[in-house]
């Protein structure tokens, strides 16, 4: 789309909260609602961004310009009317947790433990969420009550807390990483270096691959983007 504005400011709502305006006019999301959050550095930063999306009034911008406006309304819009979906399929990522699930390669099984107990240890412990792991094909079946320990931490987040994690979950291919993540327990790089520990193994013996590194790359933004988004909706 065009650029159709010159100024992009936050600005405190009458409603409560904050917004973000473009030439004054108060910033609206695909569905109509006025745009809104409680946090002022998310509004500045969303502000910042539809500051520098096409440059100059008349340039072109892109969706994927303004990629925080994008996460606040998927919360506002689309998960806080209703988040139960949105609670359930994240919950669903522990079932099949990446951490659960160990390599035949002595060598490969040896860094994931060195690497990936102490997260699920810190599960157990932090979320009351022990699970089993494996080092074959076949599903583990994780506790029941471990389940609903990571239902209910998942629950705990609000609608944006919830967009968050539905980026950063699938970007990492685990929950537990997603909730550590959440929880202040990782940072984005060591999340994504946990998620990515299989690939760099084989990439030792089998050489680096442009594609893969890409989509690597790709992820991590993605992780990224989700902590930067939570950590401007905690200020």
């Amino acid at each position: 789309m065009k650029r159709f504005w010159e100024a992009a400011l936050a600005v405190p709502r009458l409603e409560g909260g904050c917004g973000v305006v473009l030439d004054g006019r108060p910033l609206r999301l695909p569905g109509g609602s006025i745009l809104t959050t409680k946090s002022r550095p998310l509004a500045e930063a969303i502000a910042e961004e539809w500051h520098k999306a096409g440059g100059a009034k008349g340039g072109e911008m892109r969706q994927d310009d303004v990629p925080l406006t994008r996460l606040l309304g998927a919360a506002q819009e689309r998960i806080a009317p209703d988040p139960k979906p949105m609670v359930e399929g994240i919950t669903k990522y522990g079932e099949t947790d990446l951490l659960c699930y160990r390599a035949a390669d002595h060598r490969l099984a040896a860094r994931q433990a060195e690497a990936w107990q102490p997260v699920l240890e810190w599960a157990a412990l932090a979320l009351d969420a022990p699970l089993g792991i494996t080092h074959t094909l076949m599903p583990v079946r994780q506790p029941p009550s471990s389940l609903a320990a990571l239902e209910a931490a998942v629950a705990r987040h609000d609608a944006a807390g919830l967009a968050a994690l539905g980026v950063a979950v699938p970007a990492l291919g685990s929950l537990v990483l997603g909730l550590a993540l959440s929880l202040g327990r990782l940072d984005a790089e060591e999340a994504h270096r946990l998620a990515i520990l299989d690939e760099l193994f084989q990439e030792e013996f089998w050489g680096s691959d442009d594609e893969a590194a890409a989509r690597r790359a790709d992820r991590l933004n993605e992780v990224r983007l989700a902590a930067r988004f939570m950590a401007l909706m905690a200020d």
